[in-house]
């Protein structure tokens, strides 16, 4: 049971942080907040993503032209261009790190975009060590926790590649599986029945309808979860949504 707690707090942890803070504050602008609590949730974010580590600037400029060229051969991770989602990923890992090795990337000129950056994170993400470190970390963990070494087998893995996990899921069935609330020239979906396990980021055709719009759920029935935590943030005023994303 330790070793399945450990993989939710991760689970969530770590989607948190790609959807509040990569997506919808360094991708999207959908609300500021100060150096401090930017630097804050930038250290959160290296934590809970540890060895799969999304650089903000290049995730944001992957997220943008997905957005861009949805569905298009030119859409970065889009299931129509690729024959499972083994190859969608490995195709997505390349163009990451392509944009990852380039100062001048060309991206959307229509949002004013403030990329995030701190070196030493940023530096040591991208090292071998980091890619080591944290299931050695895990591995150490659990074998204080005395967890059978069985399962240690299967949840090391899991956490080292936590992130990959989840944007597959979110890409592949985002685009591929579930109902559709507006009728775009992409092939967005709403995966209903998944969406709160991953915290709004499955309402993939509301977002792609209203890619400013900080609320992901848009009819009664849907609830996104990580609007429901930004809200909050925006209460206690370590966040400030703009008025132009509600």
């Amino acid at each position: 049971m330790v070793a399945l707690y450990l993989l939710i707090l991760h689970w969530f942890s770590s989607l948190f942080c790609q959807s509040f803070f990569l997506h919808r504050y360094c991708a999207h602008k959908m609300f500021t907040m100060s150096k401090f609590w930017e630097r804050f949730f930038y250290l959160l974010t290296f934590i809970c993503q540890g060895s799969s580590f999304l650089n903000p600037r290049s995730y944001s400029i992957l997220h943008q032209k997905h957005h861009a060229h949805s569905d298009t051969p030119k859409d970065p991770h889009s299931p129509d261009n690729h024959k499972n989602i083994m190859d969608m990923m490995i195709h997505t890992y390349k163009y990451y790190h392509e944009i990852l090795n380039t100062e001048d990337e060309k991206i959307d000129k229509t949002i004013e975009h403030h990329y995030p950056s701190w070196k030493s994170i940023d530096d040591f993400s991208r090292t071998n060590l980091n890619v080591f470190v944290w299931p050695i970390a895990f591995l150490i963990l659990y074998i204080y926790l005395e967890v059978h070494p069985l399962i240690i087998l299967f949840a090391v893995p899991i956490h080292s590649v936590m992130g990959p996990i989840q944007g597959a899921i979110v890409n592949w069935f985002g685009h591929n599986l579930g109902r559709r609330n507006y009728d775009l020239g992409d092939n967005s979906r709403n995966t209903l029945i998944w969406d709160i396990p991953l915290m709004g980021e499955l309402y993939q055709n509301n977002h792609h309808y209203s890619c400013q719009k900080i609320n992901f759920a848009h009819k009664w029935y849907e609830f996104d979860p990580t609007f429901f935590l930004i809200r909050l943030l925006d209460y206690f005023k370590i966040i400030k949504i703009k008025r132009s994303c509600l």
